[in-house]
């Protein structure tokens, strides 16, 4: 006898990891390449030349074997050295990662606590920066996934270079890189993190992050201790050709596969299928009944307050519909659902997870807005 969940087929719609194109689970399926032959090689230069479209940079993007979180790390202990300073935005549970990584390694983070979900005032910005003159480093989340609030990157980043002109601006794109524009070059980015399991479309395991020229100035005179995630020794083995260390092939093979497509299409194929799906979900969720959390919704993710228990919510859908979406951590456990836009989603996976809530809701839901959303745009992959 078949179980509830066998009779629908899966699907993923959380914010990381995404669905997987079948023609990428197709191409890191096949043979085993061994990370030191030309062949491979060839593969990872075209990998590390496209990485670059998408970061909209001149910088090398270097890849970790690692979640994103690694690429977290690889920026702290590559910029800064013990007893320096660095202003911290914390928003949610990602930049207070951040935090915790800097004292980790000696730095005095400088904890800026703004509410979870609310959009970033940028007076109050910089009122830290001037509060803070001896800060080497800020750090921000594009997209705090948590509460799926997205920041203003781009005045932040003048903001930071007008009254910190020395200090480094780095930023958590983990959620953001190949969902919106984020040109590091043009906006002077210095340090941007993106991670495998979210718009590139391919499982957790790679991580990527480029540094700006000032930021290769700061790596030169960092003295916290660091062997694995030395991007200057990485960067090195990169002008070479190779990696410093072994990497995953198979997930670099498939992520080959996506930037090839992102080429073809063009990335703003990728940012308008996110915002599509975002609006799509906010208008969707309206008609059940359903506000947006945040009051800055990224187009990478939405965060739904729910009337009931949101964890009993996650559950039935796993259980009764074979849906995967996530729910609120900490002080928004049981309050919120967040459900991804980015990866291979198709508009019947987005129908199937609405028509799953109006029947766990007891709300009517018609998917028609939806289908005349969806004629603006189709999935990355055919």
């Amino acid at each position: 006898m078949l179980k509830d969940t066998e009779k629908w087929p899966y699907r993923l719609l959380a914010p990381g990891p995404v669905p997987v194109p079948r023609a990428v689970m197709t191409a890191m399926s096949g043979k085993v390449l061994h990370h030191r032959t030309p062949e491979f090689i060839q593969i990872l230069s075209d990998v590390w030349a496209r990485l670059k479209i998408v970061f909209n940079t001149q910088q090398p993007v270097q890849i970790i074997t690692g979640t994103g979180s690694s690429a977290m790390e690889a920026a702290v202990v590559n910029t800064l050295s013990p007893g320096d300073e660095a202003l911290v935005v914390v928003s949610g549970k990602f930049g207070e990662r951040w935090a915790d990584m800097c004292e980790t390694f000696g730095v005095k983070a400088i904890r800026w606590n703004v509410e979870w979900g609310t959009e970033l005032d940028i007076s109050s910005f910089i009122e830290q920066l001037q509060k803070h003159p001896k800060v080497k480093v800020v750090f921000s989340q594009v997209c705090e996934t948590s509460t799926a609030t997205l920041h203003p990157i781009r005045e932040m980043s003048k903001a930071v270079r007008q009254h910190l002109p020395n200090a480094l601006f780095a930023i958590d794109a983990i959620t953001g890189v190949g969902c919106l524009p984020l040109p590091m070059d043009e906006w002077e980015i210095d340090v941007v993190i993106g991670g495998s399991q979210k718009a590139f479309m391919i499982p957790a395991g790679l991580s990527f992050i480029a540094l700006s020229e000032r930021a290769w100035k700061a790596q030169e005179n960092s003295k916290i201790g660091k062997y694995y995630f030395n991007l200057a020794a990485e960067k090195k083995a990169n002008q070479k050709g190779d990696s410093l260390f072994s990497i995953p092939t198979p997930l670099v093979v498939g992520l080959g596969v996506v930037l090839e497509q992102v080429e073809k299409v063009g990335v703003k194929k990728l940012w308008h299928r996110c915002d599509v799906l975002s609006e799509a979900t906010r208008s969707s969720a309206e008609r059940l009944g359903l506000k947006v959390f945040s009051a800055s919704p990224s187009p990478s993710v939405t965060a739904l307050i729910t009337p009931t228990d949101s964890g009993k919510i996650r559950d039935w859908l796993e259980k009764e519909r074979n849906i995967t979406v996530m729910g609120g951590q900490d002080q928004l456990k049981g309050k919120i659902l967040r459900i991804g836009h980015m990866g291979d989603i198709r508009d019947e996976d987005m129908y199937a997870l609405f028509e799953a809530l109006s029947e766990n809701l007891g709300k009517p839901f018609s998917k028609a807005s939806m289908e005349t959303m969806f004629r603006t745009t189709g999935p990355l992959f055919p």
